[in-house]
Parts: C-alpha cells; structure tokens; sequence
C-alpha cells in the first residue's frame, strides 16, 4: 500500500490523504482513512499550507495522447559534457515529438531558469511557440522565469515525475543519438567551439540525416514540407489549438 500512495502522490502532486484513500478504494483496496493518513504523513507527503502560485496547467502522465502535427508537444532536457581543458558544460536540447525536429542544441557553462527562456523564446521566434513543453522536475524547470514564460504564451509545461526518465522517453533517445554522433566523436577547444559544431550537428540532424521512426527522412521534411529550414507552413493555425 505505501508504494501505491507514493505512485498516486507523485502524479497527483497536489492530492491531500482524502482524494488518496478515494483512489485506493477505488482500485479496491480496503483501508481505513487513519491509515492513510499515517502512512501518508509517514512518508512525507502531507501539503504545505501555503504553495506559490502557479498559472501554468500541469498535465496528469494520463492525459497525454500523442503528437499529431509539428510545435503541438516538444520536450526538453539538459546533456552535461565538457571542454578539452576539463571545463563543465550544460547543453539543452529541444526536439519537437512529431516530426523530431531539433530547434535548438544550445551549450552553456550555467543555465538558470532565465536562461532557458531566453533560449526558447529565440527559437521560437523562428519556428513559433510548441503547445506543451515536456520537462523534467530540474530547479531551471520548475522556475518562476519559466512558468511565468509559459503563461504569458499560453505554453503548458508538462512535467515528467521523479526518478521516472521514460516519463520524457523522446528526449532521452535525442540526446543519445547526440551523445554518440556528436559528443563522443569532436573535443571542444571552446565554448564557442562546442556551439559550432553541435550547430553544424542539428542542422545535419534535421536537414539531412534519415529518421527511423518517420519513415526513413529528415525531421526538416515532416515538421516543414516545403523543406526550407524556417517556421513551419500555418505555424499560427496550429499553435492556437494547444494552449
């Protein structure tokens, strides 16, 4: 029963020990509420009193359905490498779940939360704003800069439970195939160096490179039809349905 509470509560994450003893019954699991209520607090789950606002919807692992056109769901992650010289890098990865397009690959020494908007509000200047963002549960993530971001654009940010990487299961498999044909294979002399070449790898990612799960072609095709490497044909139609 304890690792049924924790499953309800790390979806759930705003669910008190009465909508969890709802949901046990539920499932046919005869509890008393006290119970409940001690293992609840047992395994620190009880609510604070007083949470920060939060404008943005978060989406339960069972609403999800899948992508059916290009900027309606992308996820994001970071890849963590380094420099020849030993220096620490981060590098965020966006891919769109339809058409596995890549918008950005964008490497820093630090990422804060305002960092990530200012990398995804320059992409999306170009490709248009995606109606859900995947993410993980990362303090750049979870950030007032971030969620006020999504807000404003009408952008839900979908986080990926604790410890549950197959929540965000696209951009881990992204972030492989960058970690093998990218990573492992140049040294980075720079930081400037390190943008170049994960550069010229996503545009050879997009524009060139086939794509098993879209039938053998490049994401460039599927997310652009035309081919040309700018915004998608009817960006604006398409992001108005996925707020």
């Amino acid at each position: 029963m304890e690792k049924r509470i924790r499953e309800i509560c790390e979806t759930r994450v705003r669910y008190g020990y009465r909508r969890v003893q709802v949901l046990l019954r539920r499932e046919g699991v005869q509890v008393n509420h006290k119970r409940t209520y001690r293992v609840y607090r047992e395994l620190g789950l009880q609510l604070r009193a007083k949470t920060p606002k939060r404008r943005v919807r978060a989406k339960l692992r069972e609403d999800r359905c899948p992508a059916v056109m290009p900027n309606q769901t992308w996820a994001v992650d970071f890849v963590h490498d380094q420099l020849a010289l030993g220096r620490k890098m981060r590098v965020l990865t966006v891919v769109d779940i339809f058409s596995k397009f890549s918008p950005a690959i964008d490497p820093r020494f630090s990422y804060r939360g305002e960092d990530v908007v200012a990398t995804l509000e320059r992409v999306c200047g170009q490709t248009g704003y995606p109606g859900t963002i995947r993410v993980d549960q990362g303090s750049e993530f979870v950030s007032r800069d971030l969620d006020l971001w999504a807000y404003t654009h009408g952008v839900t940010l979908d986080f990926s439970r604790p410890g549950k990487p197959t929540d965000n299961a696209f951009i881990e498999a992204f972030n492989s195939k960058l970690r093998a044909e990218c990573l492992n294979a140049h040294w980075f002399m720079s930081l400037e160096d390190a943008r170049q070449k994960l550069e010229d790898w996503r545009r050879y990612y997009n524009e060139d490179r086939p794509h098993s799960g879209i039938g053998q072609i490049p994401p460039i095709l599927l997310h652009n039809p035309s081919g040309a490497s700018g915004p998608p044909l009817g960006i604006e139609a398409e992001n108005s349905g996925f707020g």
